[in-house]
């Protein structure tokens, strides 16, 4: 058998440290804020290079936070990628303003930039890249875009955090930054929490502000904020596995390569090469003529990639579903990040329909993507039988 994700495989090994982190929690019965929280958002904030880190209860309450704080409401219109987790657009649903789905990149499957120039009005107030599958977005693009029309920049960086784009860590370049700390996360906690970055020091002290019922001083309150605050139990569970971060790291990006290497051998398999970026259509073209059936996902050469998943595309109808059906009965866990675009959900179908037109690249990655296992503590024996399933599916589905 090989998972999709052991998160046991992880956290098993750290069992006394979690231990003693419980119970230094436990004995202070100091449960709401404190010392753990004001220790996470110390380390945090160094580990992503931000000025700024304010810790929250989820992924999703830290995009709902960074809206709160840049004032997005009603009227006002946010672009978002259709191509990725609910969570960004719902959000944007949340404080009453309205998602703008945008088209991806078929390459890496970010935010496509052009189709976002094209769709923003006199309405839209910001933009939100999502750092999809742990690759930054095309940041100094979004951010020559957001300044040119006057946009906030609230990065989604739930499943990046600790790549870098040029250099810089993602997640501190926009006006604010968000993470996820879900245990299937790169960094994962016990449940659900996350965090805010950001630079400015006026939207920090705003955001920390909301994040508590907008309550400063204590019951006495100027904003209309929510209950955000990150559990102590939750900041002492993270700060054991935040110095142990870069070895996770490391590991993701060693099962990458290894994948790259072995898979781009096979018949029918090849990497996703970088100029076919924001054209679908030279893609199509490319791997038909080539006889590409499987194309593997590709680090590019300005970005350092944490490979929160490793996401093949499966060309050819079916073919996808055919795959993941192979995996499984194999004993290999793998899933479909994601079967439907937000533009698609039936949540958003009352939305104009000038919000969701388009993005038929999107779609077509939601009809062929598939995961495979690509967590840090892959032993060499599952790896390779992983890749002699594809390797097998392959050869036996020309």
């Amino acid at each position: 058998m090989v998972p999709l994700l052991d998160v046991n495989a992880q956290n098993h090994p750290l069992e006394a440290e979690f231990t003693a982190a419980f119970q230094r929690v436990f004995k202070t019965g100091h449960f709401i804020m404190g010392n753990e929280v004001t220790q996470v958002e110390a380390e945090l904030a160094a580990l992503t290079e931000s000025r700024h880190c304010i810790g929250v209860s989820s992924g999703t309450d830290a995009i709902l936070l960074a809206l709160m704080a840049l004032d997005i409401g009603p009227g006002d219109e946010v672009l978002v990628p259709t191509f990725t987790f609910f969570a960004t657009a719902g959000c944007v649903s949340r404080v009453g303003a309205t998602p703008v789905f945008v088209d991806s990149c078929p390459v890496c499957f970010n935010i496509d930039l052009a189709d976002a120039k094209a769709k923003i009005t006199s309405k839209t107030k910001a933009i939100i890249p999502v750092h999809l599958f742990g690759q930054c977005a095309d940041l100094d693009g979004i951010l020559a875009l957001a300044q040119e029309h006057g946009l906030k920049v609230i990065e989604d960086a739930a499943q990046a955090i600790g790549a870098r784009y040029r250099g810089r860590s993602c997640g501190t370049m926009g006006d604010f930054g968000t993470y996820s700390f879900f245990p299937s996360k790169n960094l994962g906690g016990f449940g659900d929490s996350g965090a805010l970055v950001t630079q400015d020091d006026a939207l920090a002290e705003k955001a920390r502000i909301l994040r508590n019922h907008g309550m400063q001083p204590k019951y006495f309150h100027h904003l209309v904020g929510g209950n955000f605050r990150i559990d102590a139990l939750q900041a002492a569970i993270l700060r054991v596995k935040i110095p142990h971060y870069p070895e996770y790291t490391i590991g993701r990006q060693r099962n990458a390569s290894h994948y790259i290497e072995q898979l781009s051998q096979v018949p029918g398999i090849a990497q996703a090469n970088p100029i076919h970026c924001h054209c679908s259509t030279t893609q199509q073209t490319w791997a038909a003529e080539n006889g590409v059936k499987i194309i593997l996902p590709v680090a590019y050469a300005h970005n350092d990639h944490i490979w929160n998943q490793f996401t093949l595309r499966v060309l050819g109808t079916g073919r996808r579903d055919a795959l993941k059906q192979h995996l499984l009965d194999q004993g290999i866990g793998c899933e479909v990040y994601y079967p439907l675009t937000l533009d698609q959900q039936p949540c958003f179908q009352h939305l104009p329909a000038s919000s969701r037109q388009g993005c038929t690249t999107a779609h077509q990655l939601a009809s062929e993507v598939l995961s495979i296992p690509i967590y840090a503590e892959l032993q060499e024996s599952q790896i390779a039988e992983v890749i002699s399933a594809v390797s097998t599916f392959a050869a036996t589905n020309p």
